[in-house]
């Protein structure tokens, strides 16, 4: 199974970006969401962003991850 992990943009520099997952900071390549911007959420895959989500939808990818986490808690 393959997951994409949504993360927020905190730089960009050219096809690169930092971004914050859960509180780690990594750099991934955005070279697939052009329109990506500072600010924006992104979902990577396999380290690429590959689609801009509002931060709406985050919200409600993290949450349910935390839901599956508790339910085998």
């Amino acid at each position: 199974m393959c997951l994409a992990i949504p993360s927020k943009i905190l730089k960009i520099n050219g096809p690169l970006a930092e971004v914050d997952i859960g509180g780690n900071v990594k750099e991934v390549n955005i070279m697939l969401t052009p329109e990506a911007k500072v600010g924006d959420y992104v979902l990577l895959h396999a380290g690429y962003a590959i689609q801009v989500i509002d931060e709406k939808s985050a919200e409600e990818i993290f949450d349910a991850w935390e839901d599956a986490h508790e339910a085998i808690q």
